[in-house]
Formats: C-alpha cells, structure tokens, sequence
C-alpha cells in the first residue's frame, strides 16, 4: 500500500490555502519567488508561486493575482482571513529570487528574482506582516514546501541539498 502524503501543490502563478495537518508545495522557483504567509494560533498556511514584481506589467484581462507581488500579498491576506486567519497572527516565509541567468548582461529590467524579492518584502512590510525567515538570492532554483503543524518551510535547492527554515 502506498503512503499518502496530504499535500496541496501550487504551480507558477497559482496560489492557494491550507490547514492543518495539511502541506502545501510549490516547484520550479527560479526568479520567482514562493511566498508563505501563516497563522500559527488558527494553524494554517496560504502560500503563493509569484512571477514578477508589478501588476502595471500586465496588459491581460482578468487579472491573473497570483502571478504579481502587489495583488498576490493583498489577494493571499484575502483568502486566510476567509479560512479563517487572524491578521494579527500572520508571519510570512518567502524563498526563491534567483538570478537564474547572472552571466548575462545585467540591465535592472532583466533581474527579475531580486526585483521580485523586493516588491514581497515591500507589500508585507506595508501589510504589518513579519518575516520571520527567508532564503533568497543565489543562482539555483528551488523547491519549498510548508508543514502547518511545524511552521517549518523546507527548502530544497538545486546543486545545494535541503534545508529548513
């Protein structure tokens, strides 16, 4: 008999909620970045696979939320305080950024994963919402992946090896 595992994955562009004893995954961070606001006293997770940094980058309708740092922080507060999350409680985890191709000439339009990073932190700090831990930057992509009984976000690096935050 196979072992079930009770895990929500998140692909690029696409958040979503979970409570516990559920986890919630998401692959292929390279320059995007994978955002985990939590509520550790109502004990669940929110977690979002962000592409780029702005909204006003978009020309397409409807708006996709999940893809931008400004309307996915806003959009991912939205949803836990429908499950149920108290604002007050939520702390953030974020991982991912990289510069994915740091041998290229540089112009501010193509550092993509640092300007992501930024504009996370940016919205949560404006939102009151803590960082507690991050692991950001670097040139390799990441799989992370959020345990709401833990509160640990584990991090596995390409080339690196895991880690826990």
């Amino acid at each position: 008999m196979g072992h079930f595992e009770n895990v929500v994955k998140v692909g690029i562009s696409e958040m979503n909620v979970v409570k516990a004893p559920w986890k919630i995954r998401t692959t292929g961070l390279g320059s995007c970045v994978g955002l985990v606001i939590y509520d550790d006293v109502n004990k669940l997770a929110g977690l979002a696979h962000i592409m780029l940094p702005d909204s006003s980058l978009s020309n397409k309708e409807p708006l996709n939320c999940a893809k931008y740092a400004d309307t996915a922080v806003t959009e991912l507060i939205r949803l836990l305080k429908n499950y149920g999350g108290n604002i007050m409680f939520f702390k953030a985890k974020i991982a991912g950024g990289a510069e994915m191709f740091p041998h290229r000439p540089s112009s501010k339009i193509m550092r993509i994963g640092p300007r992501n990073v930024e504009a996370v932190k940016q919205h949560l700090l404006s939102s009151n919402i803590p960082i507690v831990s991050e692991d950001v930057g670097g040139k390799n992509g990441r799989t992370i992946e959020f345990d709401t009984n833990s509160f640990i976000l584990t991090i596995r690096t390409v080339n690196l090896g895991v880690k826990q935050i």
